[in-house]
């Protein structure tokens, strides 16, 4: 017997659950891949955010700065084109410069609204820009009209250049500062992008990295107990029941290898229990064969040397009987009687269960059989008893079988004798045999038309020297129909009392097929499908 495996401690890590183990690497992949998530949208958003500055604010603020430049100059045109040619229609593009300047001043302010510096050169261009209309460009209008002489306005024109200059000057110190910023925004956009893409290749390094970390902590964890646990399943699977399963893993790993572990151990002890049982049942063959020998050699002495003293006995109380009967009187002859009767008896006993104790053990030939041959000769050997009650013989066609001739024989002359000998007082007997197929077998009823028999007794018909009449009113040892049991049950087949069956006695039973299919088989069909035929 193998005791319980005493299993090695278990480390703490290998006390979680694989199930928790999964859960734990899930919940750190979910983890990280929430981290990266948010230092991505961080890293995005600042790009984003620089990219949106530069594209949104200082390019638009510097093509702002331009059309302001346009919108003055257009200003500054108008103001000579009137003072040259005293025509107001050259005003017109003053007074358009003149909106379009303040609309664009605020715009540009909305747009530098984070950059001090610029705003600061913005309200410079603006202030100039108010300066020169107010110094110049609006007294030299209001000169020309009131004088309209083209000199004045000339010399008006020149000495309003050097202050327009100034503007222009301006405008171009804020455009600088605006290429400056525009330079610092670029800079500041090309170091995010290389930022974003030094953080997404990490990103991917790092979840490349913990991926393969995660699997080779699965594989030293899970997957490599689960590979020496299969290994050593397949191991005690293949026979050696000796190799103990060592627990490692996780815990749930673990309690289903000490379940293996415990069922190897049953399988072993099992296996040990088959041995002896093995060993006593081959035991037990050999007192069989010691036992049928010692059968056998009772059969010989029975069949020789038991009867040889009982025919010597009958005879000679037979004899008695003959010489002395005339000095003898009733009590004693009768006594004689019985001697001699009680003898014969003895003799038949023994001769059926000789008979009885041959099948399958001397009468054990195996061969196709034609069951109309072994039938007509059951026949011929009840000739006497047939025409003595005048019996009448029912059967179809019957089939060939593998079997013994001499068993067979035996089984249809016991059912057709019981037939004819339990015969009904007021009528003849007749006898009906029917063959159909169940289950791949030959199925054959044997019924009569006698007294019947009681369905309480069906069990009891079969069991050996078991009679239900009495010797005075039956003949016979009460060993046919065990016989017609123990040939049946050898052939493979069943044999039953049919108990619906009221009219007499039907007996039912089963034979092999042959492999080939009998051209002469009568009818086929289940038990209701039996169909009797008169040969």
């Amino acid at each position: 017997m193998i005791g319980t495996a005493e299993y090695p401690r278990i480390r703490r890590w290998d006390r979680w659950s694989t199930s928790r183990w999964f859960a734990s690497v899930l919940i750190m992949m979910v983890v990280v891949v929430l981290a990266a998530t948010a230092v991505g949208a961080v890293v995005l958003s600042r790009t984003a955010s620089v990219s949106n500055r530069l594209s949104d604010r200082i390019s638009p603020a510097r093509t702002a700065v331009v059309e302001l430049t346009a919108a003055l100059v257009d200003q500054e045109t108008g103001v000579r084109g009137f003072l040259l040619s005293g025509d107001e229609r050259f005003l017109e593009p003053y007074a358009r410069g003149l909106v379009g300047e303040r609309t664009l001043l605020a715009r540009i302010r909305q747009l530098l609204a984070d950059e001090p510096v610029a705003l600061a050169d913005l309200d410079r261009v603006e202030q100039q820009a108010r300066d020169w209309r107010g110094t110049v460009a609006d007294p030299s209008i209001e000169t020309r009209r009131r004088s309209g002489d083209p000199a004045a306005a000339v010399e008006a024109v020149l000495s309003g250049k050097a202050a327009f200059d100034a503007v222009r000057a301006r405008i171009s110190t804020l455009d600088g500062h605006l290429a400056g910023i525009r330079d610092r925004a670029r800079a500041d956009l090309d170091a995010a992008r290389r930022l974003r893409d030094a953080v997404f290749l990490g990103m991917a390094g790092f979840l490349l990295l913990l991926i393969c970390v995660l699997a080779v902590l699965l594989r030293l964890v899970v997957l490599r107990p689960l590979d020496r646990l299969s290994v050593g399943v397949r191991r005690v699977a293949g026979g050696d029941f000796d190799h103990r399963l060592a627990v490692r893993g996780p815990a749930d790993l673990a309690r289903l290898t000490g379940d293996v572990e415990t069922m190897r151990q049953r399988i072993v002890e099992a296996y040990l229990a088959s041995q002896r049982a093995r060993a006593a049942l081959e035991q037990q063959q050999l007192e069989l064969h010691r036992s049928n020998a010692d059968l056998e050699q009772f059969a010989y002495v029975a069949s020789h040397d038991l009867q040889e003293p009982l025919r010597k006995v009958a005879s000679f109380c037979q004899m008695l009987q003959r010489r002395y009967s005339d000095q003898l009187d009733d009590r004693a002859r009768q006594y004689i009687a019985f001697a001699v009767d009680g003898a014969t008896r003895m003799q038949r006993l023994i001769t059926d269960l000789l008979t009885f104790s041959r099948i399958g053990r001397v009468y054990d030939d195996s061969r196709s059989v034609d069951l109309d041959e072994v039938a007509g000769q059951a026949e011929a050997n009840l000739a006497g008893a047939i025409t003595d009650r005048r019996a009448r013989i029912e059967r179809p066609p019957l089939p060939t079988v593998p079997g013994d001739v001499t068993l067979l024989t035996m089984l249809w002359q016991n059912l057709i004798s019981n037939a004819i000998k339990f015969r009904h007082p007021d009528r003849d007997p007749v006898v009906r045999v029917a063959v159909g197929e169940a289950g791949g077998m030959w199925q054959f009823s044997v019924e009569d038309n006698g007294i019947g028999i009681d369905p309480k007794y069906a069990d009891k018909i079969f069991v050996i020297f078991q009679r239900l009449h009495s010797r005075e009113t039956y003949t016979g040892t009460g060993i046919g129909l065990a016989i017609c049991k123990k040939v049946v049950e050898f052939h493979g087949g069943t044999i039953r009392l049919d108990d619906t069956y009221r009219d007499g006695a039907r007996f039912v039973f089963t034979l092999p097929r042959t492999p080939a299919v009998d051209a002469t088989a009568g009818t086929t069909g289940t038990d209701a499908e039996l169909a009797p035929a008169t040969r």
